[in-house]
């Protein structure tokens, strides 16, 4: 993998997981609870999240086969789906506002809204499957793929153990303006990947 390819994976893994959008997130759901319980949750919610898209990477194209559904096609819907995502993250009420509603009602704040639908998002699911292609990218990038995606997540990790002075320094406003910065960057890929998966269709 280049060095081209390593930031432009990158990029799309911070996008879909989206650290940042994490922080009020996390910020609202563990309000009242002790330092002990938040570096607990913090950590349970980052090895769920972890857990799920390996998962993903390692049996989401052989689910995918095993149901008949071509990549190509999940490349283009993923790319619809990852794009639709995007507009909500940049016109929509956005990541944070809307999952910080979920979880003011729900216990259960490790594994959701945290671990998924916050870290672990469908569009992060979709990312990792497109992105570890059994016929287009050899083991060795699916390996850095899921070291890149492992580095994504344990920034996350950071970002919620030190959630309460990040969460001072750039407020709920800087965390949404960061979100819709990601949303636009996340619609481009989003786009590539339509076209990528158009081309490969009717060439293919």
């Amino acid at each position: 993998m280049s060095h081209p390819e390593i930031l432009s994976t990158l990029v799309l893994l911070w996008a879909v997981i989206d650290p940042i959008g994490t922080l009020p997130v996390f910020i609202s759901s563990t309000r009242g609870r002790s330092d002990a319980e938040r570096r607990k949750i913090a950590r349970v919610a980052a090895l769920t999240a972890a857990g799920i898209l390996l998962f993903f990477i390692v049996a989401g194209e052989v689910l995918l086969r095993a149901m008949g559904v071509p990549l190509v096609a999940f490349q283009i819907a993923g790319g619809l789906i990852l794009f639709l995502f995007a507009l909500t993250m940049i016109f929509g009420e956005g990541k944070p506002e809307g999952e910080m509603r979920m979880a003011r009602s729900v216990k259960e704040t490790a594994v959701f809204p945290l671990a998924t639908p916050s870290i672990a998002s469908p569009g992060a699911m979709m990312a990792v499957v497109l992105l570890t292609e059994n016929a287009s990218h050899s083991l060795a990038h699916q390996a850095l793929t899921a070291v890149l995606m492992l580095l994504v997540i344990f920034a996350t990790y950071l970002l919620m153990r030190f959630a309460t002075p990040i969460a001072r320094l750039i407020g709920d406003m800087g965390a949404s303006i960061v979100s819709r910065v990601m949303g636009m960057l996340l619609a481009a890929i989003a786009a590539t990947n339509v076209l990528a998966g158009l081309k490969s269709y009717f060439m293919g």
